[in-house]
């Protein structure tokens, strides 16, 4: 489940609490739903009932209990708890955050786009600037994700006048110039420094740019071996081939990959029930010798697998922000993190050793796959390249 999938189901709840008379308010054009807050829990929070606490006549709490069980019914919702004033705090079932994979792969790099400036046409009056006509330039694409339209003129009064540079930043090349002029906040004095051409991680462009070679990598080498990615589709116990007990193991028995035997140096292992572990082709697929309670055992994602689905899911969020605001920096920062969630997960995405490729290889592969289109879509609203050799 996306956040705007989730946006939806927020807003069907409101929809239903009205139509059966439990609140009397305008149904909202949209609901926002971000990572929770300090005393939060849960994937995903939204303040919607605080407002429509207003409208309603009612305490924030008291909306938030009447819209929580027709947020609960949704089958990619495993839980919604009310915490604070009355934030509605959702955690997702087992899987939701992986089917992100499999919707980034879909839209390409179109994810994240929306409707939120639909039918809006922004002025951007800029100075003569480089700087000014560089943020300007990337806004254009960037407002257009949301269904708006930029005007930009050379016109006084300014509405959009970033600290210019200190001096010309041509002399980094055309990408570096632009990541040094689009990175910084708009009231911070960029930095024109031949530190944005090191290929060090001190430099978060370079780390934006390789992160997405070695997803392209990731693909190649994985074609060397014979397999592709492919997205998380939940095998239950019931689907399993009378008289086999086991878990998901990929391209033959023996790879251990679900029970950590044999599994590899540094392999972390994955059992059926865990959000990235892929499909099995055939009945060889299945590792024979686990228990039961192995077997049906709910294992959720690694902590690096997670930091990865939570930086593509967030992606949309900060997409928006980025048009809303008219700030690219927003966008730019937003690859660093995903970037840097890829450079921590990369290592376990090819077998290791004799280890043959896995179901679970083929899930983290079509990941890595995911996280690249999102690094090449967000360097390509901010004018940037992203290579594929690095």
């Amino acid at each position: 489940m996306t956040p705007v999938e989730l946006s939806r189901t927020v807003l069907r709840a409101v929809r239903c609490a009205v139509d059966g008379g439990e609140l009397s308010v305008s149904v909202p054009a949209s609901a926002v739903v971000t990572p929770p807050g300090p005393g939060g829990c849960g994937d995903y929070a939204t303040n919607i009932a605080l407002r429509l606490a207003g409208p309603a006549g009612r305490p924030a709490p008291e909306v938030a209990e009447i819209l929580r069980p027709y947020v609960a019914r949704d089958p990619g919702v495993a839980d919604v708890t009310v915490t604070g004033p009355g934030f509605l705090n959702i955690t997702l079932a087992d899987g939701a955050l992986a089917d992100l994979v499999e919707v980034v792969l879909e839209q390409g790099t179109r994810y994240g786009y929306g409707d939120t400036l639909a039918g809006q046409v922004v002025e951007l009056r800029v100075p003569y600037d480089t700087r000014a006509e560089i943020v300007a330039d990337a806004l254009v694409r960037i407002v257009a994700t949301q269904g708006g339209r930029v005007e930009v003129r050379h016109l006084e009064p300014v509405n959009l006048r970033p600290v210019p540079a200190p001096e010309d930043p041509a002399p980094l090349g055309h990408d570096a110039a632009r990541w040094a002029l689009l990175h910084p906040a708009p009231h911070d004095r960029p930095r024109i420094s031949a530190d944005h051409l090191l290929q060090r991680e001190s430099n978060p462009l370079f780390r934006v740019r390789y992160a997405h070679a070695r997803t392209r990598a990731l693909r190649r080498n994985a074609a060397a071996l014979g397999y592709t990615g492919a997205p998380f589709r939940e095998v239950r116990p019931a689907e399993r081939p009378a008289g086999r007990s086991g878990v998901l193991a990929g391209a033959g028995a023996g790879a251990g990959v679900a029970t950590g035997v044999g599994a590899g140096a540094g392999v972390p292992p994955l059992a059926t029930g865990s959000p990235l572990v892929g499909p099995a082709s055939t009945e060889s697929d299945l590792l024979v010798g686990s228990t039961p309670a192995e077997v049906d055992r709910p294992l959720g994602p690694t902590p690096a697998e997670s930091d990865l689905l939570t930086a593509l899911a967030e992606y949309p969020h900060a997409l928006r922000l980025a048009a809303r605001h008219r700030a690219p920096d927003r966008l730019a920062r937003h690859l660093v993190v995903t970037a840097d969630a890829v450079l921590g997960f990369q290592h376990v995405v090819l077998p290791l050793g004799d280890e043959k490729p896995s179901a679970a290889h083929r899930a983290r592969l079509a990941l890595a796959e995911a996280a690249g289109t999102v690094l090449a879509g967000g360097l390509s609203l901010l004018g940037i390249s992203a290579p594929e050799h690095l």
